[in-house]
């Protein structure tokens, strides 16, 4: 397979390798995890980035998007968002002008409070007004106005079944969900459990 991109700003820049591993999973320069991603051997560079990975009859395989490299150059661990993905994107983007993902309409502890606070799943720190999660009577994390203690909020630890452990299972169970579908949380609050069902809205980025 063939990848191609501009590398150090030396464009139209053809590099070769195979095909390493599939169903690999990185970050997002926003947090979020991008599963099913492709990994190769292929020499990509900064300056490679969303460029075409091909096959050896020029077919897309996906678009180069990073590399793990202790030195920032490559080290023979590339990857690419495989085409479905893309497609997908694509299709979004020409259809709305940005990309719509499923969501809940509320923000999780992405930081240590979860940890210091020793919970399990995503701890939900604000929801937005009139949300699906508002709707459903989901409480975010607050402060105590005559204590000034946190009170933490409701805890998410299982959707549609799938356990969630922390704010990526979250994402990674709601990104293999779509707009519009019903879906059935555990949530936690204190030390009573309950099961709340919640039709995912549209959250643009």
């Amino acid at each position: 397979m063939m990848a191609i991109g501009s590398p150090f700003g030396l464009d139209q820049t053809l590099s070769t390798g195979v095909i390493s591993g599939l169903g690999r999973e990185i970050m997002s320069v926003g947090g979020r995890p991008i599963q099913g991603v492709v990994q190769t051997d292929a020499a990509i560079n900064p300056g490679n980035s969303g460029g075409p990975l091909l096959d050896s009859v020029g077919r897309l395989i996906g678009i180069n998007t990073a590399i793990m490299s202790p030195t920032g150059a490559s080290a023979g661990v590339g990857f690419a968002v495989p085409v479905d993905t893309v497609r997908s994107i694509v299709s979004q983007l020409i259809e709305h002008g940005r990309v719509v993902r499923p969501g809940l309409g509320l923000v999780v502890d992405e930081g240590d409070l979860s940890v210091r606070a020793g919970v399990r799943g995503a701890l939900v720190l604000m929801v937005k007004p009139r949300s699906p999660a508002a709707v459903a009577g989901i409480e975010p994390t607050r402060r105590d106005m005559r204590t000034g203690a946190v009170v933490l909020g409701d805890v998410i630890y299982e959707l549609d079944g799938e356990t969630i452990a922390d704010h990526l299972d979250l994402y990674r169970a709601l990104d293999r969900k779509a707009v519009g579908d019903i879906v059935t949380l555990g949530v936690l609050r204190g030390t009573a459990r309950r099961s709340v069902r919640v039709r995912l809205t549209g959250i643009g980025s």
